[in-house]
């Protein structure tokens, strides 16, 4: 009698550890991943449709190492 017991207890253990944990979880990871996969395609499709903005090789005009005015420059008043 405590055998059968005991071989039931096991068996509906087995049961919920089955289908109340293994099932269910691995319905989430695959719900996951698939919504990752779609995240990434997303992603990848708005990439592929963005177009750079490409220079002709023209230099500009602007000379880079030209010193700003003293009209860019704030008057810095130290404050103690």
């Amino acid at each position: 009698m405590i055998e059968w017991l005991f071989t039931f207890l096991m068996f509906y253990l087995l049961y919920k550890l089955i289908f109340d944990f293994i099932i269910p979880v691995t319905k989430a990871s695959m719900h996951i991943k698939s919504r990752v996969n779609q995240m990434n395609t997303q992603q990848q499709q708005t990439n592929n449709h963005q177009q750079p903005n490409y220079t002709s090789g023209k230099k500009s005009t602007t000379q880079p190492n030209a010193k700003p005015s003293k009209e860019d420059y704030i008057d810095f008043e130290e404050v103690e």
